[in-house]
């Protein structure tokens, strides 16, 4: 028994060694700028705006499925993705224009390529994914971080390094419908860490790729995604325009 208890607690000290390597960086990640390794400002809600997350509970929040509760992770006011505990999305769905703000950090996976750093997304209504990912130092593509998933890529990469805070702010327009018929489709504008990478792009699409779907003229909620990464995100906030 006592043999199984040391092994036991030795496993457990190197599940906690593991997870927290992923937010230190080590020497071997090149930095291209001492900006990228200081955290983007937090901005404080405006007074009008709808306070998705405040680092307190997931009061807010409702599994995919829109009833179970949310299992993610919560601690020192910052929610963590779970592997395997599946996207999460707002209880509340808005529609017409409104500008989301939030503020995410991706893990240091070294080891990981392309669509396996640090991988997770903002579903704008369900249905329109701001690609969150670590593209540090990278030539952005339309499936890397800042991208309109397989839409529209950014106009330049602004990622900071992982481990870092980022921030976006999502202005987005909802389609318009005339007696059933799309007349104007989705758009989307995104600054990433202040920075404009999207301006006003038209989505061609009612869905992007792992969307919720569904009928693209009613309102949608904001979803953030569960793709086995441990992705943080605080201070999320929505103001109705």
């Amino acid at each position: 028994m006592r043999c199984l208890s040391v092994a036991v607690v030795l496993c457990c000290s190197l599940a906690v060694a593991a997870d927290s390597d992923l937010w230190k960086l080590d020497d071997k990640l090149k930095i291209a700028k001492p900006e990228d390794t200081k955290d983007a400002e937090t901005v404080k809600a405006p007074k009008d705006a709808i306070i998705l997350f405040d680092g307190k509970d997931f009061s807010q929040w409702v599994k995919r499925n829109g009833k179970d509760e949310v299992k993610w992770s919560l601690k020192d006011g910052v929610m963590e993705g779970v592997k395997g505990h599946g996207d999460i999305m707002t209880k509340e769905k808005f529609g017409g224009s409104f500008k989301l703000h939030l503020e995410f950090r991706v893990p240091y996976e070294p080891g990981g390529k392309g669509q396996g750093r640090g991988n997770s997304g903002v579903y704008v209504q369900g249905r329109y994914e701001v690609q969150v990912l670590d593209s540090y130092g990278l030539v952005s593509g339309k499936n890397d971080c800042g991208a309109i998933y397989n839409v529209s890529a950014p106009k330049t990469n602004e990622c900071k390094a992982p481990t870092i805070w980022q921030s976006y702010d999502i202005d987005f327009t909802a389609p318009k419908f005339v007696d059933g018929k799309k007349t104007e489709p989705a758009k989307i504008t995104v600054h990433h860490n202040g920075v404009k990478i999207q301006d006003a792009v038209p989505i061609p699409v009612d869905n992007t790729t792992a969307g919720l779907g569904g009928d693209p003229s009613t309102p949608g909620p904001i979803l953030l995604q569960d793709h086995g990464h441990p992705v943080q995100f605080r201070n999320v906030w929505i103001l109705k325009q």
